[in-house]
């Protein structure tokens, strides 16, 4: 199949934007069960390398799902079969987030797309490196 998976080949890029709030971490809290007070309390995050509450990791990681799920392939079905993450800057309150995923390699047998996935803050800084695996199909 000369035209990738879904119309995805090797550079194909996808982008996906969200400004995280503390609402978002206070809903993440509660969805996920991770009480950790670190996300929470002003006073405990105080006396951390920190100095104030962060985004849990796994939240912040949540834009390179978005991108995935609704921007690479946006009238296919995108399944994620594998994530590999570095988590090398916190995520803070007022921070927008823009997840960028690039093809790396595209294999039309099994219909599967291997991608780097990095998120990025409004600073330019790399919050997330990583690479992911997933799977595109034709909707039925």
């Amino acid at each position: 199949m000369a035209d990738g998976v879904q119309g995805i080949v090797e550079g194909t890029t996808a982008s996906y934007e969200k400004t995280v709030t503390a609402e978002d971490i206070a809903m993440f809290t509660e969805v996920s069960g991770d009480t950790n007070p670190l996300h929470s309390d002003p006073d405990y995050a105080a006396r951390t390398r920190f100095k104030e509450p962060i985004a849990h990791g796994i939240l912040a990681a949540g834009v390179i799902s978005a991108a995935l799920g609704t921007r690479l392939a946006p009238d296919s079905v995108v399944i994620y079969l594998r994530q590999n993450l570095s988590f090398r800057a916190p995520v803070k309150p007022g921070d927008t987030l823009t997840a960028t995923v690039e093809a790396t390699s595209v294999d039309t047998d099994r219909s599967s797309v291997a991608l780097n996935t990095t998120v990025s803050n409004q600073d330019g800084v790399d919050v997330i490196r990583g690479d992911a695996l997933v799977m595109v199909e034709a909707l039925a």
